[in-house]
């Protein structure tokens, strides 16, 4: 039967979704919390220690959100099999999603080693070349525990166990801040080794968040109907090759995103301190803004494969909108937030004028594209639900690198070798215009995807 829409209906699925995003908003707004920690206590080391810390987390938040998009297979796996009333398939999914992890965790790590050697072409001074070098070397040793944790991490949040992350993540929030004063400043007897003790820090608290999860898992009564380790089980390679099908496209969506912006930051830094600085506080805003979205879409995964695991394509749909209209609901509401209070989360960050004034008109683009972004971001995860990944990065991809980098180089910097172009680069203010088309077209693009989908699969049209 059709899942009506009535307002019983409406207040139940709300209620049932905002029951599974706060845990993780908090989890997402805590993890976060652990970046501005390092650069924010590192600051009051020495300017080279920053600087340091800085590049070397550029390639650790690259292939950390990578890998955290590749090992989200495992959300649309187990969201369908609790739909199914298929228990039984969960502790083997689980389990080769964590040799699947074992395997891209190894591999994230040498990639951030060997992502060192660009720092070589950068014109960096001798001491925070090593320093930055040194800081990816020890952190990279995160990235396996972390592959490990995400895995898991979507392994609960898909039985409809969101509080651990959330306890978690603040677990590993409050080590980091202090394991970081212990090492940066030297406190405790401990040695002062600056910006690598955030490095240090952060290897730590992943390892200490995977053993965390592991424990609640072994106590926690919910987990024992699907308890993946009672007993040993090799890879599975069919398996795993099927979850890397899923989960692929979505770590090269992550990456995309995650480059285009890194390349943005880049190119605007040629327009001096003034617009760099703009840029990096507007940016640093809208990311902590966009964490809400950010777990309506995740929730939205197993919302959206529940209702389709237990075969009720109806309730599935109806699902997936009302996820996206809460979504664009909360966009609305950012977007007003930050018109109005632009100028004063510019003062918050800065006390230069002129980066203020820079600031508060790049906010204003900002509240422009809260609702494309909050739509985008639960649409795609809504399709992800349904275990389809591959158009989701097709279009944002499109978005990204066919329209939101491409137009802001062409506002932005106004290359001359270009016969129609702006009589003056319009600097940071061009590329965050981009972005907002570019948000814009994955919006329009991927709900029409969504629409098309759900439509069909409620229809019982052939996939």
């Amino acid at each position: 039967m059709p899942h009506k829409f009535t307002p019983h209906n409406l207040r139940h699925e709300i209620a049932a979704l905002w029951a599974l995003s706060w845990p993780m908003l908090i989890g997402q707004l805590a993890t976060v919390g652990m970046g501005v920690a390092d650069v924010a206590m590192t600051g009051h080391a020495s300017a080279d220690e920053l600087a340091a810390v800085a590049l070397g987390t550029s390639i650790w938040s690259i292939i950390l959100v990578t890998v955290s998009g590749i090992m989200m297979a495992i959300n649309s796996i187990v969201a369908h099999d609790v739909g199914g009333g298929e228990l039984g398939k969960i502790p083997h999914a689980v389990r080769q999603s964590l040799w699947k992890a074992a395997g891209i965790g190894v591999l994230a790590m040498l990639l951030a080693n060997l992502a060192t050697l660009l720092f070589e072409h950068l014109q960096l001074t001798p001491y925070v070349h090593e320093q930055a070098s040194l800081f990816v070397h020890i952190i990279s040793f995160g990235l396996p525990p972390f592959a490990a944790y995400r895995a898991l991490y979507g392994y609960s949040t898909s039985i409809n166990q969101t509080k651990p992350v959330m306890v978690i993540a603040l677990l590993g929030l409050a080590f980091n801040v202090l394991s970081n004063w212990l090492l940066i400043f030297g406190h405790w007897g401990l040695p002062a080794v600056g910006g690598v003790g955030c490095a240090i820090s952060t290897a730590l608290c992943m390892w200490l968040m995977l053993f965390a999860m592991l424990a609640w898992m072994r106590f926690a009564p919910a987990y024992r109907a699907t308890y993946p380790f009672t007993h040993w089980e090799g890879p599975h390679w069919p398996e795993i090759r099927n979850m890397l099908k899923l989960g692929l496209p979505i770590g090269i969506t992550y990456f995309a995103e995650v480059s285009a912006f890194g390349s943005i930051s880049l190119l605007v830094a040629r327009f001096g301190a003034v617009q760099i600085s703009a840029h990096q506080i507007a940016l640093n805003f809208t990311s902590l803004v966009f964490m809400v979205p950010l777990s309506f879409g995740i929730a939205l995964i197993t919302r959206v494969g529940h209702a389709v695991g237990e075969g009720n394509p109806q309730r599935a749909r109806f699902v997936a909108w009302v996820g996206v209209f809460m979504s664009l609901a909360f966009g609305a509401l950012s977007a007003l937030f930050i018109v109005l209070a632009r100028t004063q989360i510019a003062a918050a960050y800065t006390s230069d004028l002129a980066v203020q004034a820079l600031c508060a008109s790049l906010l204003l683009l900002a509240a422009l594209f809260q609702l494309s972004d909050a739509t985008q971001v639960a649409t795609s995860c809504a399709i992800r639900g349904y275990k389809v990944t591959r158009q989701p990065m097709q279009i944002q991809l499109l978005a990204f690198w066919g329209f939101a980098l491409p137009l802001g180089c062409w506002l932005g910097l106004a290359p001359e070798w270009l016969p129609w172009r702006p009589a003056q680069p319009m600097a940071a203010q061009g590329f965050w215009i981009a972005l907002v088309i570019g948000l814009t077209v994955a919006a329009l693009l991927l709900s029409w995807a969504l629409h098309r989908l759900s439509l069909q699969r409620a229809q019982g049209q052939p996939q």
